[in-house]
């Protein structure tokens, strides 16, 4: 670790207490608040594969990344329907981890899995461009920790046409986030 990383200087975190700090963010917000409906499911049924990268440099976390990437596209969906790669000991900077998206981009088309997966992005400073840091729009990708979720295109896409995705859909999500606000959003974590 550099010594201007965040990170530096800190105890590395036990893998578990990552897991549950994510397993617990799952609950409580991403279900919790419904803010995608298609989380509940995969939860439920256990196919969310959780993996804690050891990664301190950005070359070995693209290694993880490819590992993970195809074990996803090999495995059976209904034993793993999408994989959480969380990394907290590398890009804790979210501009850093905003530029390496285009690299994760790169390799799922390295792995020609362009159309079979694709990767979302959440960070704990996740923040759309032109919005404000406290925008409630930027909670809906703050994670506990930076996290790439692989995701299955052919899933997401059955996922968007049995919910009827549109406009409205997203309003009452909007809502809810809004009502919450910040300090609302850190009470659910007892902050």
């Amino acid at each position: 670790m550099q010594p201007n990383d965040p990170m530096h200087g800190i105890e590395p975190l036990a893998d578990e207490t990552v897991v549950a700090a994510m397993q617990a963010w799952l609950e409580k917000a991403v279900i919790g608040l419904n803010l995608c409906p298609f989380a509940k499911a995969v939860h439920v049924k256990r196919q969310v594969r959780y993996v804690v990268s050891r990664a301190e440099t950005e070359e070995a976390l693209i290694e993880d990344l490819l590992h993970e990437l195809q074990l996803l596209a090999s495995a059976d969906p209904g034993d793993i329907e999408t994989t959480l790669l969380v990394h907290p000991r590398v890009l804790t900077d979210f501009l850093d981890y905003n530029d390496f998206l285009d690299i994760a981009d790169a390799a799922v088309e390295e792995l020609e899995l362009d159309g079979v997966l694709q990767v979302a992005s959440f960070h704990p400073q996740y923040q759309f461009a032109d919005s404000h840091p406290d925008d409630m729009g930027n909670f809906s990708n703050r994670a506990p920790y930076p996290t790439l979720h692989l995701l299955r295109e052919d899933s997401v896409d059955k996922a968007v046409a049995a919910f009827r995705v549109g406009d409205r859909f997203f309003e009452p999500i909007i809502a809810r986030r809004e009502k919450l606000g910040p300090v609302g959003w850190a009470a659910l974590f007892g902050k």
